[in-house]
């Protein structure tokens, strides 16, 4: 066969390949070709189907069916460390140490009593409660129980009055996600912060003559933002008229 003859055939061949190939892809609606991608995953990157959770949901899927089982075991494993870290640092008023673990969005409100009141408790953000100790200010907290006049106090003397007025470190009874305290004022703390851990740090009493008219509740509220546990409240709380 001469040479020329065979280089045609080849031509003709690979002609004939390359038509079938270009069939078999798919045609946009412009009459470009469009070559299939490679849709295995690349090795070594994590798969999260938009239908499925990442590890971070995972997670946090985890957290919530603990928090919903009320089961204190599962729930003291999740915050036990870190609230007694927040409570330390509440002890010895170390505010710069505080501010690392207030919630960096929804900061940390402040309730003198069991009700949560979200129009008159006053919240500060973490870079607020950095300045505070050197704040003189005179704020609103609240109202007294029993005698309804508003409480007018620097957050030095609320921090003394109405946040760790007992030695919290030393409570005789921590609940997680349990009420320990219970007086006449509403405790509606777990409907206002779904979703929530709750450590109350409490005293059944104080002096024995009070016959517990006397005790104490500190309740420390906790919500997850991305893989952390965020303060967001804290409640005083003790006997009310």
């Amino acid at each position: 066969m001469k040479k020329g003859s065979l280089l045609l055939i080849c031509f003709i061949v690979s002609f004939v390949l390359l038509s079938c190939t270009l069939t078999s892809m798919d045609r946009n609606d412009d009459g470009t070709v469009s070559i299939p991608s490679n849709t295995s995953e690349p090795k070594g990157e994590p798969f999260h189907p938009e239908n499925e959770s990442g590890p971070d949901s995972r997670d946090q899927d985890t957290d919530g069916d603990a928090i919903q089982a009320g089961d204190e075991e599962p729930i003291k494993n999740i915050i036990e460390e870190r609230a007694r870290d927040v409570l330390t640092a509440i002890s010895t008023q170390d505010f710069e140490k505080l501010s690392e673990a207030i919630h960096p969005e929804k900061g940390v409100r402040f309730s003198p009593y069991a009700f949560v009141d979200g129009e008159k408790d006053l919240v500060f953000s973490a870079d607020k409660i950095k300045s505070m100790v050197s704040d003189s200010g005179i704020y609103v907290w609240g109202s007294y129980d029993g005698i309804g006049e508003p409480i007018e106090l620097s957050f030095r003397d609320y921090f003394s009055r109405f946040v760790y007025d007992a030695d919290f470190q030393e409570a005789e009874q921590i609940g997680y996600n349990k009420i320990l305290g219970q007086g006449n004022t509403i405790n509606n703390s777990f409907e206002f912060y779904e979703n929530a851990i709750i450590v109350e740090y409490h005293f059944p009493g104080i002096d024995p003559k009070y016959e517990g008219m006397d005790w104490r509740s500190l309740r420390l509220v906790f919500e997850k933002a991305g893989d952390s546990w965020y303060l967001v409240g804290i409640i005083h709380d003790e006997w009310t008229i």
